[in-house]
């Protein structure tokens, strides 16, 4: 029975990481370097009004439900060290944990919340939103990074069940 929930779950925590790889690989890939033409002010105020929709029912179910899904999984590999898919299963949960939901809240999130008090009419405001798009951009990586190397790990979790 635990084996059923812990595939289901590694299941669930392969597609969340995924779809969590791809948003964040779009924004590294394109969608940053797009804004990042745009005059300032457009920019500043793209990302200001997508940081605001992000936080939607499904984007947030998927990345939160990801994490809590991981924790449940390390908890689970915890306790079942002789399993041979543990290490696959811990290590996904880790990577996403650490590299994408910690990165988000500790790096991103805050970059978030600064930019959201620039005004877009002030001058000054071109120079914070050139640094904003180097630093963000170098921590999505990370995410971006970390979400993946987690998806490959619970699809190899699951190909050893």
């Amino acid at each position: 029975m635990i084996e059923k929930i812990t595939s289901l779950l590694t299941l669930f925590a392969a597609l969340g990481s995924g779809l969590i790889a791809g948003t964040f690989f779009a924004f590294s890939a394109f969608v940053m370097n797009a804004l990042a033409r745009l005059p300032s002010h457009q920019g500043i105020a793209a990302m200001q009004s997508i940081n605001i929709v992000v936080l939607n029912r499904l984007f947030l179910t998927v990345f939160t439900g990801t994490a809590v899904v991981s924790f449940i999984l390390i908890l689970i590999s915890l306790f079942n060290w002789k399993d041979t898919d543990v290490v696959f299963i811990l290590s996904g949960s880790l990577l996403y944990l650490l590299g994408s939901f910690l990165v988000t809240g500790v790096c991103n999130v805050p970059l978030n919340d600064s930019l959201a008090n620039l005004d877009v009419k002030d001058a000054a405001s071109a120079t914070q939103w050139k640094e904003y798009i180097v630093i963000w951009k170098a921590w999505n990586h990370v995410r971006t990074i970390a979400s993946l190397a987690a998806m490959v790990l619970f699809i190899l979790a699951l190909w050893r069940i």
